[in-house]
């Protein structure tokens, strides 16, 4: 076998094997790839798409790209770092701090770079994985997915789109090369990216047409840049980890009102008064005033994104759009508004991850067609018919509250500990029983029916076209940590 070496240019025709083949350089890659070192497992290698690491981080460089949990809680706990330069770090300083983890802990030397998962498939005979990307094959004998589900754009389906004259692009591939001064731009979408975009546009278009389907529950940020004073403070011995603890347990608490809706009213209350606050024309507050519950869909965090709609040269229509004729955006209310440049803030495929289609059990079955009736899996992690596979930021393991690197290094705990158990008791193959699968997503699913997504009454990513809840996680993150603790082998059929 070989070891993981970084390898850009290899002609395609080239076989290697490897013991764990990682799909994605992102977030969870490196993490992943960080731990399997740790273990003491050299043996991997990290298959990376694109050109660069970074994932989400990379993909997302739109004017006001940050993340809306404080950067304080958005690290690894093994990787703290102590001076971001502000209270919710931005886009270039969050990919700074992946490029330089993975550097730091000697995982950037295992990344394969254009290396797209063209099929992944299970071959029983061998017990391995086998996997096509464009320079070649590789076979694994355990495979992690950490392809993420904020990547993949959503490109709406609509008439006359393709044809538009002007300039098209989804906010995750940003035109940077396209200049929108003195432009008629239109937003299609109000989501976590237009909300952070539309404000920096603004000043540059000469007229902003901003479509919104359904408005958005918007807190202010409590954001600001963090003094030198701060940092150095955070550098003193076990003062970021009380912060951090502060910090999660604030978020932890938030949550309880995703599975107590009740508990979301005097947010909500913070929510309108916020509103009140930055949109005095009455006409168009009521347009922006949600009919849901706060939680239904994601939280959003803004202290401009009001101001901005404020301003004489943009334009809240709410409605969706019906079509795109020449120049011309037509609205489901039959507006028509001429634009020279098109941005869609129209989010990511999350219920329906396209890596699901690219996956295949030994029978030649896609993981897209086994997910068919909603997507399962057993703790979030692994999935009956697929053996040695294991999904960081896999089904119902969404938790809308707190950091997402919570849930990937509880996550990253358990398939360690798998891949501990199988080394050390000589397990080739690991695969959960359908069983044991059934009854936990049972237990997933009564305990989601109190919850926000589900009661709230709005439509989300949360739940999919079939109105099935395959996204949220109904426990605390404490619960989660405990529940991916440690590798319970009775669950799964092992050889």
């Amino acid at each position: 076998m070989n070891t993981g070496t970084k390898d850009r240019n290899q002609d395609a025709g080239f076989e290697q094997r490897y013991e764990v083949l990682i799909v994605g350089a992102g977030i969870s890659g490196i993490g992943a790839g960080i731990r399997l070192l740790d273990e003491g497992i050299r043996d991997f290698a990290i298959l990376e798409k694109a050109e660069d690491l970074g994932g989400t981080w990379r993909d997302n460089t739109y004017p006001g790209c940050a993340c809306d949990v404080p950067s304080a809680l958005y690290s690894f706990s093994f990787s703290q770092k102590h001076d971001w330069s502000r209270v919710f770090a931005g886009q270039q300083e969050i990919l700074d701090y992946v490029r330089e983890t993975a550097r730091a802990y000697g995982v950037e030397s295992c990344i394969h770079f254009n290396r797209a998962v063209e099929q992944a498939r299970w071959d029983e005979e061998n017990g391995h994985w086998v996997l096509d990307t464009p320079a070649g094959r590789y076979r694994g004998r355990f495979l992690i997915s950490c392809s993420g589900y904020l990547h993949e754009p959503v490109i709406p389906d609509l008439p006359g789109l393709k044809d538009f004259p002007g300039t098209v692009f989804h906010s995750s591939r940003w035109n940077h090369e396209h200049d929108l001064s003195g432009e008629r731009v239109a937003v299609i979408g109000t989501g976590a990216s237009a909300i952070q975009f539309v404000p920096r546009i603004r000043p540059l278009a000469h007229s902003l047409s901003v479509y919104q389907r359904t408005p958005q529950w918007i807190l202010p940020k409590p954001d600001s840049g963090m003094p030198e004073a701060g940092q150095a403070l955070l550098k003193v011995p076990g003062t970021l980890k009380a912060w951090r603890s502060l910090l999660y347990g604030g978020f932890e608490t938030f949550g309880i009102g995703f599975r107590h809706p009740a508990l979301l009213e005097q947010l909500q209350k913070l929510a309108l008064a916020h509103l009140r606050h930055a949109v005095p024309d009455p006409h168009l507050r009521e347009r922006l005033t949600p009919d849901y519950t706060l939680g239904c869909k994601r939280v959003l965090l803004s202290n401009d994104y009001y101001p901005a709609l404020n301003e004489p040269n943009v334009e809240l229509l709410a409605t969706g759009v019906r079509e795109v004729r020449g120049k011309v955006v037509v609205g489901a209310d039959a507006t028509e508004r001429e634009v020279d440049t098109i941005i869609l803030g129209t989010g990511f495929h999350v219920t329906e991850p396209p890596i699901a289609e690219r996956v295949f059990d030994s029978r030649g079955r896609s993981l897209s067609g086994h997910w068919r009736d909603g997507m399962q899996a057993y703790r979030g992690t692994t999935i009956h018919g697929f053996p040695n596979l294991f999904m960081v930021l896999g089904p119902n393991l969404g938790i809308g509250h707190n950091s997402a690197f919570i849930v990937i290094e509880a996550q990253l705990d358990y398939i360690m500990s798998a891949l501990r158990t199988a080394r050390r008791r000589g397990f080739g193959r690991l695969e959960v029983r359908p069983d044991v699968q059934r009854r936990y997503n049972r237990r997933v699913q009564k305990d989601l029916q109190g919850s926000v997504w589900n009661t709230g009454g709005c439509s989300s990513y949360y739940l999919d076209r079939n109105g099935f809840n395959s996204v949220g996680f109904p426990w605390s993150t404490l619960a989660m940590r405990r529940l991916l603790k440690r590798f319970d082998s009775g669950a799964y059929f092992t050889r």
